[in-house]
């Protein structure tokens, strides 16, 4: 770029969203089979506990996207059942038990946050650093006040506070929230549906900043990796896997004979709660 006729080189930003990042530091050989390797490798199936998770998400969105005189109980478990799908279960029975297990749980939330103020709905915030461009899909954003605040939804085990303080993915959605919002954004929370427990946590500016600060180190890493792989590099050194027990549920392990042999392959609903 010339500006008064000075030579500048404009800085490289990386393009990168939570999943990404978490992606690469779990292992470099799942981010490059995931978003680097065309075509993709094939996937494994579905897993019972994701396509839960996927369902009490998208009730929950629908649920909010109506007026709050709306939200009843009753309404939410019906969303339930339009947005309800067996894949990866056992069989029938234990697909009827979970989806009446998902149909308290949504409609008891709805008794107890139907009033909340959302003013983002599966919204897609972004905002850039000296380094990245940080972007990604918040499950909700609340007004409180003069303020907003990220809402992650969790339906596997109890977050804690201690998981949401750490969470990168939230700190970047808080930053990216308050860019793409114009309006304060420090508090992230993690609501746990089957039980109603909220894991909160209020950011300063310090902290928000060590995230953005760790995610841009990050974003360097994969960068550089992918910059070398372009010019010809080794694939299975610039991207090495990282066996351990999560290779077990990898949905590239059939691509990866270290990951086959770091942990054996669990039923698609062995995850689900008791």
């Amino acid at each position: 770029m010339t500006q008064l006729g000075l030579d500048f080189e404009a800085p490289r930003l990386v393009r990168v969203t939570p999943n990404r990042l978490a992606t690469w530091g779990g292992c470099p050989r799942r981010y490059r089979m995931t978003y680097l390797d065309k075509p993709s490798p094939p996937r494994g199936g579905a897993w019972a506990h994701a396509t839960l998770g996927a369902v009490v998400h998208l009730a929950l969105r629908a649920l909010f996207a109506l007026p709050a005189a709306e939200r009843t109980p009753e309404r939410a478990a019906a969303l339930v059942d339009r947005s309800w799908s067996s894949e990866g279960f056992r069989d029938a029975e234990q697909a009827r038990r979970y989806r009446e297990r998902a149909r308290v749980w949504v409609a008891d939330y709805a008794e107890h946050a139907a009033g909340d103020d959302a003013v983002g709905l599966e919204q897609w915030v972004s905002v850039a650093t000296g380094r990245i461009v940080a972007e990604g899909r918040v499950d909700r954003i609340d007004r409180r006040g003069p303020e907003l605040v990220v809402v992650d939804y969790k339906t596997g085990r109890a977050p804690t506070v201690d998981d949401a303080r750490r969470s990168r993915a939230l700190a970047l959605y808080a930053v990216a929230t308050e860019r793409t919002l114009r309006r304060t954004c420090t508090q992230v929370e993690l609501h746990h549906v089957p039980t109603g427990e909220v894991a909160a946590w209020r950011h300063d500016r310090d902290s928000l900043r060590e995230h953005v600060r760790a995610a841009e180190r990050t974003a360097g890493e994969l960068a550089d990796a992918t910059d070398a792989l372009d010019g010809g590099g080794d694939a299975a050194e610039l991207f090495p896997p990282r066996p351990a027990e999560h290779c077990g549920t990898c949905d590239v392990r059939r691509n990866c004979p270290e990951g086959r042999a770091a942990a054996p392959e669990p039923a698609s609903w062995a995850l689900l709660a008791p």
